[in-house]
């Protein structure tokens, strides 16, 4: 594998600078470990460790060796000066006694494996348990990696040591560590390390090593690499690596993946990775590739290209067969169809973003390569015009293809045999014009994208011919649809004549259709019967301005259809029944010019309801009441409601268990109130409305008044009667 000349490569600038600036122990284990030695002994000058002892530790010693090179002092000047030196030292210590520094968060230990990740540790706590396999010991302060430093735990299999500022690894560490498998050393300063010309090697033992993020460039990743026999795993993601010489990976010939990602790599030299039999997978994505000549490396199974500058790739030509699956030149610059090995077995590959006009290789002559592994192709963000049908004769297997953002006039499929195992077709955002599907082609399409271009006439039966079409998108054209009595007149005219009728499409009888967007059509009418026998759960009709809608319009839909959205169709009124569509549970309505709500009665099935931006001023109260039985959201803002026309939806929202996400901006007019109030602040009591039950109360008053002189004059009555008699008597 090939590319452009090699950018020279200028070793120097911060490099240098930073080597200079830096005294580093390069030297034997002993070195190191008299260093610690005598760091380990300096750290237990005082008892309680604090900055202040510290600081303390560091002034008393040069001051007492100056103090005994001095000329003889008398003793009484001595015993001062020792006591001037020492108080300070012993008030600091008194002090960090009584104020310890803050407690450091201790490691925690699960069986055999060790989590000290982002606790400022400089090396592992050296209270450890034996035995321990993995150690964590990422987002740290580590500086200096030594067997030290990992606390003479030398029977790891993992090790974690991300994001520290590791600039130093002892010589021959690993040596000790013949278990490790795992090694993270990504995110720090190994490229300080890798001035020093040192291997750290061997890593006999070592299956997986990240280096990434470690400002690396070419040629250093060699003292890393030299001696790794077992190898299979290995991330140079993220450094600064220009070429990839032809030894690089002459000591890992194990390797089976190896990411690249994100470096300045200009030139592969031939034969880079033709030693690594096992490698399967080879990241190079976001490089400054400019082309791939005679791509050879059969056993490879995955290769990442994308974001490079490739203008060109081509595979050797042979014989062998190649285990290619998946193959992603995606943001690249290539003007032609890839030239892809001959025998292959892949299934994925992805040119999208490029500069791709034509599918020729590179003239005049057709891209026909067998591909007949292939289950997803995106050509999307080219600059297509044509897209041949003949180009998928050998696509048997094809099960997604994204033709997308392209400039593609007409797309036509008419054999039963091309694209037979397709499920998605994206043709979105393109120029079409011209749509054709033959009878019993695409049999296995389930999902169709067409937005976005601007289709004005189209077969009337053209989505009756894809029999298992479950979700369709053709917002953004310009499509009017068909009634059905203008279906069966239509298939009358087919049937006579054998042309087509054309002006409107029809979407009634498509059997298997669940989901159908029509936004942005500049529909004018929705007809009656329009979609039956069509098994729809998702229409939405929005962005239609003056959309007129039939009574029964809906027909057919009452069983399936949950999902409704008519927003911002400019319509005053909704003159079709919603009442009958049972299973409909989301309606959109938002942004119009509503100023009722439709109908719907105690049977309804509505749980969410987007009434934003309407022209509502009195809410029904008998449709207030059904909707509160179903409904969980409500969107109500920016409508002119009456305060006191709309008790009724008040106690809904204060006393229900319905959300309105947008109760802020719900406001109502009162005639009291120079501003808009808010739903949530008004009461029953700002409505001065004359109260029923007063009347009720003076009638029940005024009938007890009238009981009681009723009462009064019969027992007055009675007493008279009373006495006449008593006179006749005597």
């Amino acid at each position: 594998m090939a590319a452009s000349p090699p950018l020279r490569w200028r070793e120097g600038g911060t490099g240098r600078r930073a080597l200079r600036g830096t005294r580093w122990p390069v030297g034997s284990a002993d070195t190191v470990a008299h260093m610690q030695r005598q760091e380990s002994a300096e750290s237990r000058w005082c008892a309680v460790q604090a900055p202040s002892c510290e600081w303390v530790r560091k002034d008393v010693k040069p001051a007492w060796s100056g103090a005994t090179e001095k000329k003889k002092i008398s003793h009484p000047l001595r015993t001062m000066a020792a006591f001037q030196l020492l108080f300070p030292l012993w008030a600091s210590c008194v002090a960090a006694a009584a104020h310890p520094s803050p407690h450091i968060a201790p490691c925690q230990v699960v069986q055999m494996d060790v989590f000290c990740s982002d606790l400022s540790l400089r090396s592992a706590p050296r209270d450890l348990p034996q035995g321990v396999q993995m150690l964590d010991l990422s987002r740290n302060q580590v500086q200096n990696l030594s067997l030290e430093t990992l606390g003479f735990h030398t029977g790891l299999h993992q090790l974690n040591l991300h994001s520290n500022k590791i600039h130093f690894i002892q010589p021959g560490l690993f040596k000790d560590l013949k278990d490790l498998r795992v090694l993270d050393l990504s995110r720090n300063h190994l490229n300080v390390f890798a001035l020093s010309k040192i291997s750290v090697g061997p890593l006999a033992a070592v299956e997986s090593l990240d280096l990434s993020s470690n400002g690396l460039y070419t040629g250093m990743s060699d003292y890393f690499l030299a001696e790794s026999p077992s190898l299979a795993n290995l991330s140079l993601d993220s450094n600064s690596i220009t070429k990839i010489a032809q030894n690089t990976f002459s000591g890992s010939s194990s390797l089976r993946k190896i990411s690249l990602h994100n470096n300045v790599i200009l030139e592969i030299e031939n034969g880079a990775f033709d030693s690594l039999d096992h490698l399967t997978e080879l990241d190079l994505s976001k490089n400054s590739i400019t082309c791939i000549i005679d791509f050879n490396l059969y056993n490879l199974e995955v290769l990442n290209l994308s974001k490079n500058s490739i203008e060109f790739f081509q595979s050797v030509k042979s014989d062998n067969s190649f285990k290619l699956r998946s193959l992603d030149l995606s943001e690249n610059k290539m003007l032609y169809f890839p030239l892809l090995p001959e025998k292959n077995v892949l299934e994925f590959l992805n040119v999208s973003r490029n500069h791709i006009q034509t599918l020729n290789t590179t003239g005049r002559v057709l891209n026909l390569t067998n591909l007949g592994d292939l289950k997803y192709l995106d050509m999307s963000y080219n600059k297509l015009k044509s897209l041949p049908e003949v180009f998928f004769s050998n696509m048997e297997s094809l099960e997604v293809l994204n033709v997308s953002n392209n400039c593609i006039s007409s797309f036509s499929v008419t054999s039963k045999d091309i694209l037979h195992k397709v499920k998605v077709i994206n043709l979105s955002h393109n120029s079409l014009q011209s749509l054709t599907f033959g009878e019993n082609s695409l049999h296995s399409l389930k999902k169709l994208f067409l937005q976005g271009n601007d289709l004005t006439v189209l077969d009337q039966q053209i989505f009756q011919r894809l029999p298992s079409i479950k979700y369709l998108q053709l917002q953004q054209n310009n499509l009017q649809i068909c009634n059905s009595e203008q279906n069966q007149h239509g298939l009358m005219l087919k049937d006579q004549n054998h042309q087509d009728p054309i002006g409107c499409v029809s979407f009634s009888s498509v059997y298997n259709l669940h989901f159908l967007y029509l936004s942005e059509n500049n529909l004018r009418t929705i007809p009656a019967k329009a979609f039956v026998k069509t098994p729809l759960k998702l229409l939405d009709l929005s962005l239609n301005p003056g959309l007129d809608m039939h009574q029964d319009s809906l027909c057919g839909l009452e069983d399936s259809l949950v999902h409704l959205l008519l927003r911002e169709n400019n319509m005053s009124s909704l003159n079709t029944d919603l009442t009958s569509l049972k299973s409909l549970k989301h309606v959109d309505l938002s942004t119009n010019q509503l100023n009722t709500l439709p109908t719907w009665n105690k049977d309804s099935a509505i749980e969410s309801l987007n009434l934003q931006n309407n022209n509502l001023v009195t809410l029904d109260q008998s449709t207030v009441l059904a909707l509160e039985r179903s409904l969980k959201t409500l969107y109500m803002g920016s409508n002119p409601l009456s305060c006191c026309d709309n008790l009724g939806f008040l106690h809904m929202v204060q006393h229900s268990t319905i959300v309105v996400p947008d109760i802020e901006t719900v406001t109502c007019v009162h005639e009291e109130s120079p501003e808009p109030v808010n739903i949530e602040k008004l009461t029953r009591e700002m409505c001065h409305q004359p109260d029923a039950p007063n009347y009720t109360a003076v009638v029940v008053i005024t009938l007890l008044v009238v009981i009681i002189l009723l009462a009064l004059l019969v027992k007055c009555f009675r007493s008279r009667r009373r006495k006449r008699r008593r006179g006749f008597h005597a």
